[in-house]
This record gives structure tokens, C-alpha cells and sequence, in this order.
């Protein structure tokens, strides 16, 4: 598999993805909060991974700016069609990765990565790209399915079957205590690793890390 093919995959599922039921509203409404909060009126945010725009168009009125980018064409279109419904001020969508933003851009205050890093191929590369892409004191907001601290079937079997069969996408297996080496590796300080799930284990840890 490629990046490409990250993309079709993506693009294909597009419409289900739009039409999907958040699995934890409490979590994630605590996510949006915590987050929010973090943020401040005057802040230059981007965000990775925004999927068809949900979480963009709940916490960009709260930004000066805030650019919400997916590598999905068809995802950023759902996006787009959902703004389009309610202009926010300073919310712009685009086709784009961690990899591509263009250098001129770097100095963001914020970089938000939700249900992000595990689908990238390499995120010791694209977290040393979200550090070169903060302002010296930024934040790297981000919440991250943790596979290695999750049920073993499905990631060494059910995983890899759903993959060979083009019913999943590429996924690194991770966990909080290598996410969080991973981000100091890359010239991270972890703020904060929080859980925000309603009940039961969290696997996706909240972390906030700060350039240094």
C-alpha cells in the first residue's frame, strides 16, 4: 500500500465515514473542550487529518485562523459542502498532509492531529514535520488510537485480513509510552496525556506536547 492508495481508500469510504455516529459523544465533546480551551481567540491553527469537517467547524470560531486539511479529495469536499451551510470566519479546507504544507506557512500556534498519527507511515518523520510546522512554544494537540494497547486479535489478525482485502487502511500500532517517545524524540515536552473516554480503558490518549 501507498500513500495513494491511503487516499482511494479514503475517497471511498467518504460518504459512510459522513454518515457515522460518533462511538463516544462525552469523550468527545470533553476533547472539543479541552482543546477549545488550549486554543485562544488569536491563535493560527492547523489540523491534520479533518476527515469531512467536523471538528474544524466546531472549534475554528474560536481560532484567528484555522486551516483543516485531509489527504481525502472527496472528504475535504463533504467538508466544503458542510461550510458552505454557515460560513465561519478564517476556516479554510484543503487537499494536504503534514509533508506538503509549504515551508512559507510554517509558525502555526496550534497543530491539532486527532484519530491521526496511527495512519500515518512514518510518524517519527511527520511529528519532526509538525515540530518544524509550530512557532517556537506551539502545541501539538492530538488523540490517538493506541492498537498495541488494544485486543491482540484484531490487530496481529482480524487487522492485517481487513487490510489484504481493502476493507482497512495502513495503521501503525502504537502505544501511549512510544507516542510519547516519539514526540520527544522529535523535539517535543509532553504537557499532558489525558483520558477522555465515558467508560472503560481509553486507548487513545489526549496527549498536548510543546515545541521546545
Amino acid at each position: 500500500m501507498t500513500t495513494e492508495s491511503d487516499a482511494r481508500f479514503w475517497d471511498r469510504v467518504s460518504q459512510r465515514y459522513a454518515r457515522a455516529k460518533i462511538s463516544d459523544e462525552g469523550g468527545y465533546e470533553r476533547t472539543l473542550e479541552r482543546t477549545r480551551a488550549l486554543l485562544g481567540t488569536n491563535a493560527r491553527v492547523l489540523e491534520l487529518g479533518c476527515g469531512t469537517g467536523s471538528t474544524a467547524l466546531r472549534l475554528a470560531p474560536d481560532a484567528a485562523s484555522y486551516l483543516a486539511t485531509d489527504i481525502s479529495t472527496k472528504m475535504i469536499a463533504i467538508a466544503q459542502e458542510k461550510a458552505a451551510s454557515g460560513a465561519v470566519s478564517g476556516l479554510t479546507f484543503r487537499i494536504a498532509t503534514a509533508e506538503n504544507i509549504a515551508a512559507e506557512e510554517a509558525g502555526f500556534d496550534a497543530i491539532l492531529g486527532f484519530n491521526y498519527l496511527h495512519l500515518v507511515r512514518n510518524p517519527q518523520d511527520t511529528l519532526h514535520r509538525i515540530h518544524h510546522l509550530l512557532r517556537p512554544g506551539g502545541l501539538f494537540i492530538s488523540k490517538t488510537p493506541c492498537l498495541g494497547e488494544m485486543n491482540a486479535f484484531i490487530r496481529s489478525v482480524l487487522l492485517p485480513v481487513m487490510q489484504l482485502v481493502g476493507l482497512a487502511p495502513h495503521v501503525t500500532v502504537l502505544d501511549t509510552p512510544r507516542l510519547a517517545t516519539l514526540m520527544t524524540e522529535a523535539g517535543f515536552e509532553i504537557v499532558a496525556t489525558e483520558a477522555h473516554a465515558t467508560k472503560g480503558k481509553d486507548a487513545r490518549p489526549f496527549i498536548v506536547a510543546r515545541k521546545i
